[in-house]
């Protein structure tokens, strides 16, 4: 398993030892391909077309073989859409088999009974099925029209196989703040777990994120919400800069990012943290000298982040200890210095920040692997509910990436 770098002083808090890293990472995000049959408007990773560069399987193997050298307990597998990738399944099975528990996030659109049932013979899997809207008009205006019907059949298909507590994974949003309580109750239905997670304003949600994120209401209603329900509800650590409420979320409450997580890309370059796909937070290659596990113990970036934090600006705050200045991805993609205050600073302080960042500075993501041409937005994207703008009419694919990611394959397909 993963182990400290030395070990803890007498008395030092967990917390405090994990940022300053660890031999290997607790969760271990992969993008196994940008390929997705979908356009969600929020999406962090900017997917749509397969890069030609994304590992192949026999690259693919390597590195879960290097995972298992480092005692990884399990990765976290997402995309893109996954389950597209033809090896995926063979993928599946080969981290299983050398112990490397996985965990995916998948739109449902390939987890037919079938696939259900090979997911649950297999018992070091988790499926996390995504559904942002408790009703087809919330869900559909932003993950794409009939999503919401296919996540509600995977579920179906999960449950009906007897895959032991899949999770329902959704991302919070203003049109959907009030839908937790119907949330939990489609999760009690299908036998799964709820999974909440922060909208961050990376990929193409920096072009929504001003209209999407959560009023600071609605992110006190949250709050209570998360503290009521307590272990009941997965975050992934998500919403820890709302612990400057008063009471600390279940969690380790801090940035993770190059101190115990990290994300490998399609393309095998490693980022310090899921939700920053930008050059600045670029920390190497799987491909390079040493592989993965070169970057992860070498990286000067890692080492930085690993580096002891003074709270810059928010040092002097009385919820400091408690928030630790809040998401990284979150301030530099709003424009904000990372040593400041989380947008959504519960004191207030981010909002305050935000009005002095000029229009259009704010960074843009390093790659864009949407279904059509995207010129980045100086101003917010509207989502309007219940209606979805079509989208424009393709042209012939000119590259492999622009193939579509389903060629061949039908969804409603009936099988066995």
């Amino acid at each position: 398993m993963a182990q400290p770098s030395e070990a803890p002083a007498s008395g030092t808090r967990l917390v405090d030892h994990f940022q300053r890293g660890l031999d290997a990472p607790i969760c271990l995000t992969w993008e196994l391909t940008y390929a997705c049959n979908l356009s969600c408007v929020h999406c962090l990773s900017s997917s749509g077309r397969r890069d030609p560069r994304e590992l192949d399987t026999a690259e693919a193997r390597a590195v879960i073989d290097e995972l298992r050298r480092m005692q990884v307990f399990y990765v976290n597998i997402g995309g893109g859409e996954p389950t597209v990738r033809p090896d995926f399944f063979e993928l599946v099975s080969y981290a299983t088999g050398s112990g490397v528990g996985v965990k995916f996030s998948t739109n449902g659109v390939r987890i037919t009974p079938a696939a259900a049932r090979r997911l649950a013979a297999d018992g070091y899997v988790d499926v996390q099925v995504s559904l942002d809207g408790a009703t087809p008009e919330v869900n559909d205006a932003v993950r794409g029209s009939g999503s919401y019907a296919t996540a509600m059949r995977a579920l179906g298909a999960l449950a009906g196989a007897g895959l032991a507590e899949p999770k329902l994974s959704v991302v919070v949003t203003r049109h959907n703040a009030g839908q937790l309580d119907a949330f939990k109750r489609i999760a009690d239905e299908h036998g799964a777990r709820l999974r909440l997670t922060r909208l961050r304003p990376a990929g193409r949600g920096a072009d929504v994120w001003g209209e999407l994120h959560p009023t600071a209401e609605q992110q006190r209603a949250l709050y209570d919400w998360l503290v009521e329900h307590g272990e009941q509800v997965l975050t992934g650590d998500s919403f820890f800069h709302l612990s400057g409420y008063g009471r600390a979320l279940p969690g380790l409450n801090l940035c993770g990012a190059g101190r115990v997580v990290c994300l490998i890309d399609p393309v095998g370059d490693v980022y310090a943290c899921p939700f920053a796909l930008h050059d600045r937070f670029r920390a190497g290659s799987v491909r390079g000298p040493g592989g993965f596990a070169a970057v992860w113990r070498g990286s000067g970036l890692f080492a930085e982040l690993r580096r002891p934090q003074d709270g810059g600006a928010c040092s002097s705050c009385g919820a400091y200890d408690a928030c630790r200045g809040g998401c990284m991805a979150a301030k530099f993609f709003t424009g904000l210095p990372l040593d400041g205050p989380d947008p959504e600073c519960v004191k207030g302080h981010g909002a305050a920040a935000l009005a002095a960042v000029p229009p259009g500075s704010a960074p843009a993501p390093s790659c864009d692997h949407s279904h059509r041409t995207r010129p980045r937005r100086a101003g917010p994207v509207p989502v309007s509910i219940g209606r979805r703008p079509p989208e424009p009419e393709a042209a012939p694919p000119a590259a492999p990436c622009d193939e579509s990611p389903l060629a061949g394959f039908s969804p409603a397909a009936p099988e066995a």
